[in-house]
């Protein structure tokens, strides 16, 4: 059955504030929009043969609680979005938000109370059910990721960074797709996990790392230099010889280390880092730049600063992202960029978004940037056509690009 109508619940146990935000919806479009001021009547709502698209829903409610209203749509194998609409403080609203996420349930936004009506419109803008975001993604085995990696079938895609100051593209991160023969372009977050578990991750770091070489070679000689950056799993560095692998490549490739930016993500908590330390004091000897990815979530630390010979830091999109309108992420965001400052680090803002977004890193005097709002990944052939039409934007927002 095709549905072209929203249908939305509002859960809250203030009758005025159900009433505030029909007449919301209503101004927005919103036609099937059903009030409900408990729990328990809610999930009778949710268990019907078409439930909610989208449910409103209060935290701090007498008898069942936001919270625990969340545990139970679980429960009933809900598949739609929720708008957090609470007078909470934005501490708890945060760490609902990240509850809701935890259990695979899509999370739009949080309005605080009283509710704005811009507020609501753009987040009831952002639902969009044709992408499904709390469907399961299909992950793949080791035969059938050996078999890709053996006949071809990953590439690379890459997404600029800029600096911050004056617009200019002065690099990219490489990024590796799978060209599926049947799925067609598979994501890593699909199967980087499994190269990983199963002993596979050194042969896809090799072809992602001597494709990334060769494009930029291939950059240079057509006049465009730019540092290319390349994601490398803790699991690499379990060989001391993966160093002189690494320096080898590059030799080959006739690039000079220091256009090489290798980012490290340690994405489990290492037992034993003699080899990573060993690998990673060794390149940096020989002039490779050396990143901490995803700083600040997952075990990248204040330890791994300490402890490893980093040169760049970059700050985890999830800091960046809106910081500018949440005091939490805009404190973890400036702690960050003034942790790198001190130590003589260069610092990257990672999911530059929108304006806003640009704006703050910006006036931060953040080093560089990268993000949908400046380019999403992109097939090396696009790169060079893309540039001319950033720098146009960019002089909209800059006041150092010529």
């Amino acid at each position: 059955m095709t549905r072209t109508t929203i249908l939305v619940l509002t859960l809250d146990d203030d009758s005025f504030m159900l009433k505030l935000l029909a007449r919301m919806l209503a101004k927005l479009g919103f036609t099937e929009v059903t009030a409900c001021d408990n729990g328990a009547e809610a999930l009778e709502r949710v268990a019907a043969p078409l439930p909610p698209d989208l449910i409103l829903l209060d935290l701090n409610m007498p008898g069942m609680d936001g919270i625990e209203f969340v545990r139970k749509l679980v429960d009933h194998g809900y598949t739609g979005s929720v708008i957090l609409v609470s007078g909470e403080d934005e501490r708890v609203l945060k760490s609902t938000m990240h509850l809701i996420q935890a259990h695979r349930i899509t999370v739009l936004g949080h309005l605080s109370k009283p509710v704005s009506l811009d507020r609501l419109a753009a987040m009831t803008d952002r639902w969009r059910p044709a992408e499904a975001p709390h469907a399961a993604k299909k992950t793949y085995g080791a035969a059938e990721l050996g078999a890709a990696i053996a006949n071809g079938e990953l590439t690379n895609y890459y997404q600029p960074k800029v600096n911050v100051a004056s617009g200019d593209v002065v690099g990219v991160e490489t990024l590796v797709r799978w060209r599926h023969p049947v799925d067609g372009l598979v994501f890593p977050d699909q199967f980087i996990g499994t190269a990983e578990e199963d002993g596979l991750i050194d042969e896809l770091t090799r072809v992602v790392l001597t494709g990334a070489l060769d494009q930029a070679r291939g950059w240079r000689r057509a006049g465009l230099h730019l540092q290319v950056a390349v994601n490398l799993s803790m699991d690499s560095f379990s060989s001391v010889a993966f160093a002189d692998f690494v320096a080898g490549a590059a030799a080959a490739a006739d690039v000079a280390p220091q256009d090489i930016v290798l980012e490290v993500t340690e994405s489990r908590l290492l037992l034993d880092q003699r080899a990573p330390l060993e690998i990673l004091t060794r390149l940096r000897m020989k002039r490779f730049r050396l990143s901490i990815d995803d700083f600040g979530t997952g075990h990248s630390s204040l330890s791994q600063l300490r402890d490893f010979p980093f040169d760049e830091l970059k700050i985890d999109r999830s800091f960046v992202h809106g910081a500018s309108r949440d005091t939490t992420s805009r404190a973890m965001y400036a702690a960050s960029l003034s942790l790198g400052k001190q130590l003589g680090m260069e610092v990257v803002a990672e999911g530059v978004e929108d304006r806003d977004d640009w704006d703050l890193v910006r006036n931060t005097k953040c080093d560089l940037a990268q993000g949908y709002f400046i380019a999403r990944p992109m097939p090396a052939p696009d790169l060079v056509g893309w540039i001319p039409t950033w720098q146009e934007r960019a002089r909209e927002f800059t006041d150092e690009i010529p």
